[in-house]
């Protein structure tokens, strides 16, 4: 079993709310709030175990909320492996890792032992605790770079509506074919190709709304390919890929848009930055990757 503890001190401006109105203010979901219900002592109050619906008042200057998060079972089906991991930054409720290129997320048909999640679940195995697999941003199998995964059930709560709010925000380094603008923006919206079910085309008529900003950092000399930086409002499937490829500017090396294998291996793109709110301590965090050398032409210096 694995514990992370969370205080909170009540002050007497929150006399009249109840428990669940507090956390709720704090980012504590509704389903969260269920299973601490379902705990002996998942809520105390001063020591003393309450119900989310517990209204607080008070004969004193403050009183003690502490909210016990315990994990007994882990993810299913995630085998352990020992894979290499890079980790960026870990504290008791996140980690960042420096994802590398060729790695799936988790596991899927073909991929049961060579993912991140594998990976993961080793790591874990290692600090005898439960792991349960919790990836805020998912990359594709080729995209190296930053990602965040959630270590408890709260901060994965948090960060993940800090995702949906679009307030974690990611910058991406990709190098395309030929001469890009200087900057711009795509707003095309993206949906599955007609008869595939992994790849992705500009779709206006049903296609879910889609926008990316970019700009052209570095161009080789002859024009052949450009160096970008790209940031994105919204996290569809293969986004990038997609909106470069529509305003005829694709990623060589990419097997499903652009098989130009010439000069890169796979898509030559890189989650290169990561800005969020820390879910527990409200600190701004802000990580960068460099570009991999499998994906960093001799033209340019960043």
């Amino acid at each position: 079993m694995w514990e992370r503890i969370l205080t909170y001190e009540i002050q007497p401006e929150d006399a009249g709310r109840t428990v669940a109105e507090y956390l709720r203010s704090r980012g504590f979901s509704r389903h969260l709030l269920i299973r601490l219900k379902t705990m002996p002592d998942g809520i105390t109050l001063d020591g003393v175990p309450v119900l989310p619906s517990h209204r607080f008042f008070f004969d004193r200057v403050k009183s003690l909320l502490t909210i016990r998060l315990r994990e007994e079972e882990a993810s299913e089906h995630i085998a352990p492996v020992p894979l290499p991991l890079t980790i960026v930054y870990e504290d008791e409720d996140l980690l960042v890792l420096d994802k590398p290129p060729d790695m799936p997320i988790h596991p899927s048909m073909g991929n049961y032992e060579n993912t991140l999640a594998n990976a993961l679940a080793y790591y874990y195995e290692q600090q005898e605790r439960p792991f349960i697999f919790r990836c805020i941003n998912r990359l594709d199998r080729d995209t190296s770079g930053l990602l965040i995964v959630a270590k408890n059930a709260y901060s994965s709560v948090v960060l993940s509506a800090q995702m949906k709010e679009r307030h974690i925000h990611r910058e991406y380094l990709a190098v395309v074919q030929g001469l890009a603008p200087e900057r711009g923006t795509i707003d095309a919206p993206i949906g599955r190709q007609p008869g595939s079910v992994i790849a992705r085309c500009v779709d206006p008529v049903s296609g879910e709304p889609a926008i990316t900003h970019y700009t052209r950092v570095a161009a080789s000399p002859d024009g052949t390919y450009s160096l970008m930086r790209i940031h994105l409002d919204t996290g569809r499937t293969h986004q990038i890929r997609v909106h470069m490829g529509h305003i005829g500017h694709p990623l060589p090396g990419d097997f499903l848009y652009c098989p130009d294998y010439r000069h890169f291996g796979r898509q030559p793109l890189h989650s290169h930055r990561l800005s969020f709110t820390h879910p527990v301590t409200g600190e701004e965090m802000t990580f960068t990757s460099p570009l991999p050398e499998d994906c960093h032409p001799d033209w340019f210096m960043l």
